[in-house]
């Protein structure tokens, strides 16, 4: 409608145009047009400014497509291209400076996380494609992304596969495979499985899957070792090219303390790659099973996930109830897991601090923030209450109190936030496994202590574990920190006033190795007066010594990278007259994931650029994708159309335009003397 209000302003100021002619006409003013054209502009521009007091402007903006580059930046490439690795490199660039004229280049380097330079070093230890993509997608979800160049060998080992993956990619995928299709003979122990902890004198079973290509016929047996002590064997026959199997060896825990397993695999006839033959594993041996009390408010779904995330250890005994049916004593049991309590019904909290044990506190609606606060002697942390929100979880990337999975932030971006109506502060020592997306603020807290504490600051842990299954067919991720959570509050060492702990017993040889110790007195307060020494012996009996150093009450010491192979460490301090020493054994690796198998996954390459309706080229001819990105009809350019609302009223510049006209014309005829 605003063009009518133009059409009577432009209508209306030609008339007092022609209207001012007329009259300068007959004055006989030199030149009655311009006074005329300037009465005009200063009507039209004031009838604009109460007509049409905003102005609706729009603007087109031309939005060239998005060419993602997803280089493969993983150690395997550095293998696969050798001496062609800089002409590679040449193509690369030449490909993407020519692509630059018509589209919006952006290059990713991945493996196991995402970076955005130093795309052709070739150094990251594992290899992710499902979360290279899925990130693709999240990032350029609203944006114009025509092409995605997968630039890799197809080997991953980390991630789901992602021709099974589900993605709503609308852009074509265009994949460069990089290396020799040609398979080489190899017999390997891909993975091991295992419960960590298992009580005295139980049987329990260590699985490994074994994998084998080109190498029908063999025919040989997987041996399990502790030591030199050979414990089991079981036969292996591989009857065809491609073959994958587990085998499962039965082992009895006669001994508490630390067990170092070995499975092994005899080469096969002509096989090169002998380092994958072998796998180790630790598992530890406890005296008895850990009593775990879980205690909620109300019956909840999130106290079932926790119990069958448990389930199946045979280290703990778990037992469920409601705050009603509180048992009189809390003595019997090692860690209490709290669901919504203490809440304003169940005021529980004398009988809390008077157990003195560690506490798993699950945070709900139900909670209540003042009983929580009188908690702090053993949370060390606060508590404040606020509006009910929903809380996104992200993992932090600094956390080390224990091992997570490799997979987890790629398992946490598919899962549903929790429901929380509290903020939560670590006290000193805590550390944060999980955070908020929005804001940061701690979600998923342990904290460290003569009494160890963890803190979840939302319910719907039974969702995670849902969607966990729903798009990984497992819940393995969100288990594990559940598992690991109460680990870390059963690891009560008040019976070993001295020890040392690893963050995990089998280590790369491109990693840096740190160690823990503790020392407790008399009433289980940590300490670290004394000097702790430690040394360390490879196979061959060579010793390294180190000192520890001084990290808050406890110790730490980090020893560097160490050459593959078993290593066993001593470590021994003196208090109050007393020797105190704890010994262990570690593993180092010194073949990378990365380079567990060899060759390239053409088949797999070829399917994801046919699923995604793009292109498949190797990286020789990398440079002919040019040609069949910029036939692809589907890549084009978006026009974005903005529309801006301008009020003139707020434009000071406009009232300088009319009061410039107006006192041109006054000043003219003040020339002429024509007013």
């Amino acid at each position: 409608m605003q063009w009518i209000y133009w059409v009577l302003a432009i209508v209306v100021s030609v008339g007092a145009g022609y209207w001012v002619y007329r009259a300068d006409k007959k004055r006989a003013v030199p030149y009655p047009w311009l006074t005329s054209l300037l009465r005009s502009l200063v009507v039209f521009f004031t009838l604009l400014l109460i007509l049409v007091p905003t102005i609706i402007i729009t603007k087109n903006v031309v939005e060239k497509p998005v060419v993602l580059l997803l280089q493969d930046n993983s150690r395997s490439i550095a293998n696969a291209l050798g001496n062609d690795s800089a002409a590679y490199r040449k193509s690369v660039e030449d490909l993407t400076r020519r692509l630059s004229d018509k589209y919006k280049v952006i290059q990713w380097g991945f493996g196991n996380t995402i970076q955005n330079d130093s795309f052709f070093q070739y150094r990251q230890p594992a290899t992710d494609i499902s979360a290279a993509l899925s990130r693709a997608q999240e990032y350029f979800g609203l944006q114009n992304l025509g092409a995605v160049i997968l630039a890799t060998d197809g080997r991953f080992n980390e991630g789901m596969n992602p021709l099974y993956q589900q993605l709503s990619l609308h852009s074509s995928l265009y994949a460069v495979a990089i290396g020799d299709s040609v398979q080489q003979k190899d017999i390997r122990v891909a993975r091991v499985y295992a419960n960590k902890v298992v009580t005295i004198n139980s049987t329990f079973e260590i699985r490994a899957d074994v994998v084998a290509d080109l190498c029908k016929g063999y025919s040989n047996s997987a041996v399990i070792k502790e030591g030199e002590n050979m414990l089991s064997s079981v036969p292996v026959s591989v009857n065809s090219d491609k073959y994958d199997r587990s085998v499962s060896f039965t082992v009895k825990a006669d001994k508490a303390g630390l067990h170092h397993y070995t499975i092994s695999l005899p080469e096969a006839e002509g096989e090169k790659n002998l380092a994958n033959n072998r796998r180790d594993i630790f598992v530890e041996v406890v005296e008895e099973k850990k009593n775990i009390l879980i205690v909620s408010a109300a019956p909840h779904p999130d106290v079932n996930a926790i119990k069958d995330a448990l389930s199946g250890l045979e280290s703990y005994k778990v037992t469920v109830c409601t705050a009603d049916n509180l048992p009189a004593s809390l003595t019997g049991y090692n860690v209490l897991i709290l669901h919504g309590l203490p809440s304003p019904r169940y005021k529980i909290t004398p009988q809390l601090i008077a157990a003195h044990k560690p506490l798993w506190l699950i945070l709900t609606s139900q909670a209540d923030v003042k009983s929580l606060n009188s908690l702090s002697e053993l949370t060390h942390g606060s508590i404040s209450a606020g509006a009910p929100h929903d809380e996104l979880a992200m993992f932090e990337p600094g956390f080390t109190t224990f091992t997570v999975p490799q997979n987890i932030q790629s398992v946490m971006d598919k899962m549903p936030p929790l429901s929380g109506n509290v903020s939560i502060s670590g006290g000193p020592g805590a550390s944060i496994l999980f955070s908020q997306k929005q804001g940061q603020a701690p979600l998923w807290v342990l904290q460290q202590g003569n009494i160890p504490t963890a803190i979840l600051s939302g319910e719907g842990l039974w969702r995670w574990r849902m969607y966990e299954y729903k798009n990984f067919n497992d819940h393995t991720v969100v288990d594990e920190c559940i598992r690991q959570t109460v680990a870390f509050l059963c690891a009560n060492n008040s019976e070993k006033p001295f020890g040392v702990s690893l963050q995990k017993y089998i280590w790369s040889d491109q990693e840096s190795i740190s160690l823990n110790a503790h020392l407790l007195n008399a009433n289980n307060e940590q300490l670290n007066t004394p000097d702790v020494q430690l040394t360390i012996s490879d196979s061959a009996g060579r010793k390294q010594s180190f000192s520890f150093e001084r990290s808050g009450t406890a110790y730490n010491v980090n020893v560097g990278i160490w050459a593959g192979g078993t290593y066993t460490y001593s470590a021994h301090t003196t208090y109050n007259e007393k020797q105190y020493s704890a010994n262990g054994t570690f593993v180092v690796e010194s073949i990378p994931l990365e380079l567990m198998e060899s060759g390239a996954d053409y088949p797999l390459l070829y399917g994801l650029a046919r699923k995604y309706n793009g292109g498949f080229v190797t990286a020789r001819n990398v440079a002919a994708l040019y040609d069949s990105i910029s036939r692809n009809d589907r890549i084009k350019p978006i026009i974005q159309s903005n529309t801006e609302t301008v009020p003139l009223i707020d434009r000071k510049w406009y009232f300088f335009i009319i009061l410039l006209l107006a006192v041109s014309e006054w000043l003219l005829r003040k020339y002429w003397l024509a007013q």
